[in-house]
């Protein structure tokens, strides 16, 4: 199933997988637990044909596809949901070894909007990951360009959102690359980015949620993300003033 314009993409960012590792299971079950109906008891075939899987979670426990675990689905092609997990061999910061990355993706409507926090903290929290976010399709594409070079050089971001920079120039793990509609930061993310501060945090904790683990799910528009509205387009900047330690903007 292709990402599209209906989609609300949520990516988190974790440490690697080690041998015997049950993350990919609590992944699963906690995206099922927070999305009421859903099983992801299917995957696809090259033809995008739905196959069942009588016996998912033992092969979401044994499979290591990509150093990660196996892509899921829902059964429903007009509201697909998706799930999957891979080793990107590249670090999160300068020096760092490769980390996990777990994908996933809801269909942008009621149902969808309505969960998207209690996803993106269940899949999270049961990656233990260091950030993540859930982010509406369209906004993303714009978000990647404040880090994409461009051919004369440096990232040339729209809407006038600030430059970010790459993984290999950021100083820790924790620190979140880049903002998006709904951002979870673990504990050690929020200590290092500095959240939450009573005196300047007012407007985010309005929207913002403590989590099992002691992270938060801080959402930064009521509705989702969407650029082509003013309002959106300044809250996004807002919350970059008041972390510039996002995307490490505050390293020479």
């Amino acid at each position: 199933m292709a990402v599209n314009q209906n989609d609300l993409s949520i990516i988190v960012y974790a440490p690697a997988l080690l041998d015997d590792d049950g993350r990919p299971l609590a992944i699963v079950h906690g995206m099922e637990g927070a999305l009421p109906g859903l099983r992801l008891g299917w995957t696809l075939s090259n033809k995008e044909d739905f196959i069942a899987l009588p016996h998912r979670d033992e092969w979401v426990a044994t499979d290591r596809t990509d150093n990660g675990f196996p892509f899921l689905c829902n059964n429903d092609k007009d509201r697909p949901v998706t799930l999957f997990g891979l080793e990107n061999p590249n670090g999160l910061a300068a020096g760092g070894p490769p980390h996990f990355e777990v994908h996933g993706a809801l269909h942008l409507d009621g149902a969808g909007i309505a969960a998207a926090g209690d996803v993106l903290e269940a899949i999270a929290e049961g990656a233990r990951a260091f950030w993540g976010h859930a982010t509406p399709f369209n906004a993303g594409v714009e978000i990647a360009q404040q880090t994409s070079p461009t051919l004369e050089g440096p990232p040339c971001p729209p809407r006038g959102l600030p430059a970010l920079k790459l993984p290999g120039e950021i100083r820790a793990p924790e620190i979140p690359h880049y903002l998006g509609w709904l951002n979870y930061w673990s504990a050690a993310a929020a200590e290092v980015i500095g959240f939450p501060d009573p005196a300047r945090d007012a407007e985010l904790l309005i929207r913002a949620r403590r989590t099992a683990s002691g992270g938060w799910v801080v959402q930064v528009t009521d509705a989702p993300l969407d650029l082509d509205i003013p309002a959106h387009l300044d809250a996004l900047k807002r919350a970059y003033e008041r972390f510039p330690q996002i995307g490490g903007r505050d390293s020479p």
